[in-house]
């Protein structure tokens, strides 16, 4: 039925969620411990990985998934909590308060473009697999 059908899906989104999470931290954390907190590597990192596999995903379950539960809990739960574009932007405005002006410019310039590029290589990828 429809609202099993949803049940099901929110299950999912919601296990795909935990683990994004855990993922973004163990990443970020990891990341931050080799580079240091004087710019944002960690969240970098994170949404460019998010954004490759999110253009991955996308092509490869492209018209395979649609409505599964699967395809919800991957891309709405695991990406979703794993990209942390929430945590771009506090970053970037701390950046501009603290008067780091070059490297909050820096930032939006790589994120952006890299992460649109990350899901560009991802969907290239999974249009060859």
């Amino acid at each position: 039925t429809r609202k099993f059908r949803s049940v099901t899906h929110l299950l999912f989104i919601a296990c795909g969620g935990a683990v994004g999470a855990v993922l973004r931290y163990g990443i970020a954390m990891g990341i931050h411990s080799a580079f240091g907190r004087g710019f944002p590597y960690g969240t970098l990192a994170v949404n460019i990985i998010g954004s490759i596999l999110m253009g991955l995903l996308y092509a490869v379950l492209s018209g395979r998934l649609d409505g599964d539960a699967w395809r919800a809990g991957l891309t709405i739960g695991l990406l979703g909590a794993f990209t942390t574009f929430s945590a771009f932007s506090i970053e970037t405005l701390n950046l501009l308060e603290s008067g780091n002006h070059l490297r909050a410019f820096a930032y939006i310039i790589l994120s952006v473009a890299l992460c649109i590029a990350g899901c560009w290589l991802g969907m290239v990828l999974g249009r060859v697999l």
